[in-house]
């Protein structure tokens, strides 16, 4: 029976210690914004048609949609005009290659099943002064079945690659991965 206050007091102190403990376990953390620390100005990016070396056609407008889509689904920032952005991001598709996954089991030069993987390299300008934020390079690819028509096949694989890419030049921007 005389340990009954005891615990009774023990019952009143455990919420007061543990909210003591949880905060002096959480000092030096902090929430994060979204931005790595370089780019916490900038909030409207503006991107113009990234510049495309390789041989596919209108690779710079998927290449260009892909990354702008990457940027409005993450959220982390506006999608803004030249006069309006607060940075620019500018790209180049720099190369895409094709290689052998899967051949078929009689002749081991035609190909069942490729991938592509293609190099998109960026640099994140500040819009007022056109100094370079960030820069980077990053590589998505993708794989494919070969049907009939390998062009085809090819082509269609090829914004998925992109989305891969894409969605590492945001990591870069919100996350500095």
């Amino acid at each position: 029976m005389n340990a009954s206050p005891f615990f009774h007091r023990l019952a009143l102190l455990s919420p007061l210690v543990c909210l003591g403990l949880a905060s002096i376990s959480c000092t030096g953390y902090q929430l994060q914004t979204g931005r790595p620390q370089a780019l916490t100005h900038v909030k409207k990016i503006s991107v113009p048609l990234f510049e495309n070396k390789t041989l596919v056609p209108r690779g710079e407008i998927m290449a260009t949609n892909s990354v702008v889509d990457a940027i409005t689904n993450d959220g982390t920032y506006q999608i803004a005009t030249l006069h309006e952005a607060d940075a620019i991001l500018e790209g180049t598709m720099e190369s895409i290659t094709y290689s052998q996954v899967r051949s078929t089991r009689l002749d081991t030069l035609r190909s069942e099943e490729m991938e592509n993987s293609l190099t998109l390299h960026w640099q994140l300008l500040d819009a007022r002064t056109r100094r370079v934020i960030s820069t980077g390079k990053a590589i998505g690819s993708s794989r494919f079945a070969i049907d009939a028509n390998q062009q085809t096949a090819r082509q269609n694989a090829l914004p998925d690659a992109l989305q891969r890419a894409a969605s590492q030049v945001v990591g870069r921007l919100t996350d500095d991965f």
